[in-house]
């Protein structure tokens, strides 16, 4: 079976959008929760990470959707994944009552980087903007 239609990486784009966009929206509309919850992993410049978070996940929603710079923003988008995870979900010095649900959620970002990392490489497909979107067209 061969799922070569445009519309297949269309729809992987979307899906992984759908949590960075909700996420940085949230960010958005939500800042003093937001400042709260960051505050518990006593980080510094919080603010300022806060709007880079949200600024990251937005706009890369944003090349996620369109396939503008997808490459780079999937890519930025997969180290800033990789961050959140370790900062935010880590099971492992987390207490027995939340180390499971942190390690669910570690996991899920693990599935998620994955797929920013396929779309790091392959590109967005044929129904994205910009030029030599496919791995197989570039070389």
């Amino acid at each position: 079976m061969k799922l070569e239609h445009p519309i297949i990486p269309l729809t992987g784009r979307l899906m992984i959008t759908y949590i960075f966009a909700t996420s940085g929206i949230a960010k958005v509309f939500s800042w003093s929760d937001n400042v709260q919850y960051m505050s518990t992993r006593h980080l510094p410049m919080i603010p300022v990470l806060l709007a880079i978070a949200a600024f990251i996940e937005l706009a890369g929603s944003v090349c996620l959707i369109t396939g503008y710079q997808i490459r780079i923003a999937a890519f930025v988008m997969f180290l800033y994944t990789t961050v959140v995870t370790v900062l935010f979900h880590n099971y492992w010095a987390a207490s027995a009552a939340m180390a499971g649900i942190q390690e669910t959620h570690f996991r899920k970002n693990l599935a998620i980087m994955g797929g920013l990392l396929m779309v790091a490489y392959s590109g967005g497909g044929k129904w994205a903007l910009g030029k030599a979107n496919r791995r197989a067209e570039t070389g």
